[in-house]
């Protein structure tokens, strides 16, 4: 579970930096230091989760891993809207869906370390997936769009799979993703 943790966090950390190079000029400064901080929070969980690995006699690299975030990132390249609604505004906000139980699971293991460390790390993806809602609201705007009706175009139209409750309404609603965007997709 670490290092899957850790492979995500690996790949979130060029996603970021993509955001704010590829799309980073359609928009005011501040798009590009929002992405750019969630670039630097995705290096720090990296490092927190491979520091964890290697407590554990493990490293990254240990296992192998998937391409789902990237082979997202490919999909949506060309648009900022739809690299938005997946990748902070589904993919993000799905971790924040799962971590709960994840420290929990953690926890029940007697690995308080590790639960700690996932709280701490859910704490900025909340953040992460704010900042995927902020500036996916601003291009909608900007473009005369509903928010939740082009989030869930986009979603249909670029997300591999369905969005599964259970949602954490209370993280999501904390991230300005309300259930108006996702509950129809469910």
């Amino acid at each position: 579970m670490l290092h899957a943790l850790a492979h995500i966090e690996f790949v979130a950390i060029d996603l970021a930096f993509d955001c704010a190079g590829r799309f980073g000029a359609d928009f005011d400064s501040t798009f590009a230091d929002d992405w750019v901080r969630v670039g630097a929070e995705e290096a720090m969980h990296f490092a927190l989760l491979s520091r964890r690995l290697q407590s554990l006699g493990s490293f990254y690299g240990a296992l192998p891993a998937h391409d789902g975030l990237w082979e997202a990132a490919e999909e949506t390249a060309h648009d900022v809207m739809a690299r938005l609604a997946i990748v902070p505004m589904v993919l993000e906000a799905r971790a924040l869906d799962i971590t709960p139980a994840t420290i929990e699971r953690f926890s029940m293991a007697g690995d308080a370390t590790s639960a700690r460390m996932l709280g701490r790390i859910m704490q900025d993806e909340i953040r992460h997936v704010s900042a995927g809602t902020k500036w996916f609201v601003a291009a909608a705007n900007r473009g005369g769009f509903d928010a939740p009706e082009s989030y869930q175009i986009l979603v249909n139209r670029h997300f591999r799979g369905s969005l599964k409750p259970p949602f954490n309404d209370s993280a999501r609603s904390q991230a300005g993703l309300t259930r108006e965007f996702y509950a129809a997709l469910a």
